[in-house]
């Protein structure tokens, strides 16, 4: 069972000085402002702004009120009760009521790309305009981290509810109405958000700050410039070891890697497991013994992130240290690549293989993908690495399986059933990229997933969620490499950074400058 009430938030609060403009650096660009309908960070930094989310979360992963003062899983785990504040206003004046939190479940349970997030709801009761009771056909518990601001932003029922394909509707990008701390005041997809203070958000005295504005840039060096100069205060999500290193000297700045572990980011080799001779397990764990993950962390990655071994994140409740490794041994390696049948040729060579990598982000995909080239060369594996063109070409060469290996960067999401088990289900299998695009099926995985996601009490949950573990790094379908190193710079005059388990992407309704 989980339930909870009112707390205070906020320990700072009377310290906190109201004013200023805060100007965020990115680049990423959102193509809409509505993170009902559409995942990932360039939606979700604005949109849990300018909505509002039944519940938030603290840095210890408990739930805390929003939008609902007070909140029930029942002890079935086959309903959440959510009670909601009487005073919440959207931007337009309209109270904020049980009829739009029905209305935004059932939109994210049809639209959300996360299907299993509301997957088990079948309906949300409304007794009355302030209990929103959702019902589900199995136990869910993971419906209570599906409350927070990136995953359940609450749309205004009199503008969404009109029939209108929620996708491409007008109202993600024009005239954007939430109930959060901040209002859209302008909006250009490839420059800027603009958002201000409402004057009438429900929590008193909240936000600090009058304006927020996230700029967009082709490139993080031109917004490093831009922090160093005082031109912009914040930039989230700093991965390159340069960068960090840069801002880490600097005595103007401050650094935190706090507030990514909701997001669980993990960055990995996939393997298509339907393609000779990756379909080889053998093949699998040889490549995996040739890596040395440990350099890669220190050597190309400045000692910033952090190895990982399993499809978990360290840093979750759901984490297990009990995991199948490879330790790294090119001669063992050679000798598992013999001994699986894949004899070095004349020349050394014993097969080819294509690595492809997600462009972008050069520090963590192209880097690792330029050195397992030269690194797999070593036991006999010719590699080439794939360049894509920008994101849509690589999404769809993932999307049709037409690829060997891939670097990627997949989020946890918090909880497994939100963002880890889309990667391994054989149902999901589809061609669409961050499903199950290295085609692996395990029937007993399955059983384990689809039976942890049901599970309410956290102990039984924790254990299925370790044999799955141990049974995905001994099969291998993936090459967990590391923890993506992601970092909140800013300026040292802004106090209240979001070091919640979702950071940046979390309201920034407490954030103001000293």
């Amino acid at each position: 069972m989980a339930s909870g009430s009112l707390l205070p938030l906020g320990a700072l609060a009377q310290q906190a000085k109201r004013g200023g403009t805060l100007v965020i650096g990115s680049t990423q660009t959102a193509r809409h402002l509505n993170g009902a309908v559409q995942s990932g960070v360039a939606t979700a930094v604005p949109s849990t702004q300018i909505f509002a989310s039944p519940l938030r979360f603290d840095d210890k992963w408990n739930p805390q009120p929003y939008l609902a003062e007070s909140w029930k899983l029942a002890e079935d785990g086959k309903s959440l009760t959510l009670n909601l504040r009487h005073d919440a206003l959207f931007h337009d004046g309209k109270p904020v009521t049980s009829a739009d939190v029905a209305f935004t479940v059932m939109a994210i349970k049809a639209n959300h790309p996360f299907q299993t997030m509301m997957g088990p709801v079948e309906k949300v009761d409304t007794p009355d305009p302030y209990t929103a009771i959702i019902r589900m056909s199995t136990p869910h518990p993971a419906i209570v981290l599906a409350m927070s601001p990136a995953l359940c932003p609450i749309l205004p029922k009199h503008i969404y509810g009109d029939g209108q394909d929620l996708k491409n509707h007008p109202r993600n990008s024009t005239d954007v109405i939430g109930s959060g701390p901040f209002r859209v005041t302008e909006f250009n997809p490839s420059q800027r958000v603009v958002m201000e203070r409402f004057d009438k958000f429900f929590l008193p005295g909240k936000p600090y700050l009058d304006k927020i504005v996230i700029n967009m840039a082709p490139d993080i060096a031109t917004l490093v410039l831009s922090l160093e100069r005082d031109e912009i205060q914040m930039i989230p999500f700093v991965t390159a070891a340069t960068d960090l290193r840069r801002l880490q000297s600097n005595p103007q700045i401050a650094l935190t890697a706090k507030g990514y572990e909701g997001i669980g980011a993990l960055n990995w080799l996939a393997f298509n497991t339907a393609k000779k001779p990756l379909s080889d397990v053998r093949v699998r764990k040889a490549i995996a013994t040739a890596v040395d993950k440990n350099f890669i962390v220190k050597a190309l990655m400045g000692g910033f992130a952090t190895v990982s071994d399993g499809p978990i994140v360290a840093s979750s409740p759901f984490a297990t240290t009990d995991l199948v490794r490879y330790p790294y041994d090119l001669k063992k390696a050679a000798q598992m690549l013999d001994d699986a049948g894949y004899k070095a040729g004349a020349g050394g060579e014993r097969f080819k293989l294509t690595v492809d990598y997600l462009p972008g982000g050069d520090d963590q995909q192209k880097t690792v993908a330029e050195y397992l080239r030269g690194q797999l060369k070593k036991v006999g594996i010719t590699v080439e690495v794939r360049a894509s063109a920008d994101f849509p070409a690589w999404a769809k060469r993932m999307a049709t399986h037409d690829f060997d290996m891939s670097m990627d960067a997949v989020f946890n999401w918090g909880d497994p059933v939100i963002g880890v088990a889309r990667t391994y289900l054989s149902t999901n299998i589809k061609p669409i990229v961050w499903t199950n695009t290295q085609s692996y099926n395990n029937p007993k995985v399955d059983e384990l997933l689809n039976t942890a996601g049901g599970l309410v009490d956290p102990t039984q949950r924790k254990a299925y969620y370790a044999t799955f573990q141990k049974i995905v790094t001994d099969e291998l379908p993936i090459l967990f490499i590391n923890q993506i190193p992601y970092h909140t710079a800013t300026v040292k005059k802004v106090a209240n950074v979001p070091t919640t388990i979702w950071g940046p992407m979390s309201p920034f309704d407490e954030v103001y400058f000293k």
